[in-house]
């Protein structure tokens, strides 16, 4: 079986979408789109099957302040992973929420049910044996949501349409380079993304013997990261400040 590390990093050939809340039982199943109630046995049994059968899976719902959000702890449950309040993401959390109009009163620093409804919101499954900038990614500066990565490949996200579209669109920069992965592996080229320490981005790099092939996919790969060519790693940074 592979490894979370192995799944986070192997190219993109399938994917599959797990759909949670009560509320969408009326939708169609496409191909591997499955809907499922807020039942924590049912998302345990369908993330830990799609993650084995599956490079990347994506699932849509449950993770709100409300009780019966239950995704978080059902996919911690099906990889034996501990719920951890992650403070980053907290501190984001405080930082990017706009106030609800339902709750003028509301005040970070009381506690209140209304501040433990959305700390529940923060606390994640994440194996902390891990690097946990692997599982936790943060798509766009203004939105303190996470995509919440387990086991590798299973991206945990809201349910909300115009929030899952938004942060899908956002995945495209961390997940380009293991779709072109799959297209051009076949062809000797390999597609390796790599982090960088307290960097805002990565490194990208294309390994293969068909110089003129390399060349070609440049342009395609620099578009779908929103990247750009370098010759010597880090000469792209932003100079630090003295």
């Amino acid at each position: 079986m592979a490894s979370a590390d192995e799944r986070n990093n192997r190219p993109i050939r399938t994917a599959a979408c797990l759909i949670i809340g009560d509320e969408v039982l009326g939708g169609k199943e496409l191909k591997r789109i499955e809907v499922i109630g807020d039942d924590e046995e049912e998302i345990a049994e369908a993330v830990s099957r799609m993650s084995s059968k599956y490079d990347f899976v994506v699932t849509s719902g449950g993770i709100g302040p409300t009780h019966d959000d239950i995704t978080y702890q059902a996919i911690g449950k099906a990889f034996s992973l501990p719920l951890t309040m992650h403070q980053p993401t907290y501190d984001r959390m405080k930082r990017l929420m706009k106030p609800h109009p339902s709750q003028p009163n509301f005040d970070w620093n009381v506690e209140s049910p209304d501040r433990t409804a959305r700390e529940r919101m923060v606390i994640l499954p994440l194996d902390l044996s891990r690097d946990l900038s692997k599982q936790i990614i943060y798509t766009w500066d203004d939105l303190w949501v996470p995509v919440t990565v387990v086991n590798g490949n299973v991206h945990i996200l809201p349910g909300i349409p115009q929030l899952f579209e938004r942060l899908i669109d956002g995945l495209k920069p961390s997940i380009s380079p293991r779709l072109e992965a799959a297209v051009v592996e076949p062809k000797g080229i390999k597609v390796g993304s790599y982090p960088r320490f307290e960097k805002s981005r990565n490194t990208v790099t294309l390994v293969g013997q068909d110089q003129e092939y390399l060349e070609s996919l440049v342009p395609e790969v620099i578009e779908n990261v929103k990247g750009r060519r370098v010759t010597v790693e880090g000469e792209d940074d932003e100079p630090e400040a003295t």
